[in-house]
């Protein structure tokens, strides 16, 4: 999508009524979401769903049995505050700042805890719950993806 096209979709929302636009086009997907005045753009690139082919196993029953123990994933404990978008994922506004949130720190709800920088524009995320930061599911200057982990509260 054109920039000057999202500037205007972007002045747009935040001059509207609206809270919330998503456009859909040949060469992706751009919604655009109303948070306390201030639009926040998520870009999603088109990706094209592949078929699953079932392969038969019947020979690999056996090892198989053992393996849904050890191959499922831990079960996470607490609130999870998800990723509202797609895009790079910073735990501090600068390379040399301290980051928002640490292991062990006690957090407020609406208190900001990391940066996802979409389409070159630095969102903070907010805390959706108070309580302990327990554990830090992403790495500093990593994507993200919509709906992702990115930190678990107690």
């Amino acid at each position: 999508m054109d920039l000057r096209k999202l500037k205007t979709l972007i002045d747009l929302v935040s001059e509207s009524n609206i809270s919330e636009l998503e456009i859909t086009e040949a060469d992706g997907k751009v919604r655009i979401v109303k948070s306390d005045g201030n639009p926040v753009v998520a870009a999603m690139p088109m990706v094209q769903a592949q078929p699953m082919v079932a392969a038969p196993a019947p020979a690999a029953a056996a090892p198989a049995a053992a393996a849904p123990v050890a191959a499922a994933p831990a079960v996470e404990t607490g609130h999870a505050v998800k990723s509202p978008m797609v895009g790079t994922f910073y735990r501090a506004s600068s390379p040399n700042a301290k980051p928002f949130a640490e292991l062990g720190q006690q957090v407020k709800e609406g208190e900001p805890i990391c940066i996802i920088e979409a389409m070159k524009i630095m969102n903070e995320i907010e805390a959706d719950k108070s309580g302990t930061v327990t554990k830090i599911l992403v790495e500093n200057g990593q994507p993200v993806e919509f709906g992702q982990p990115l930190f678990i509260i107690e």
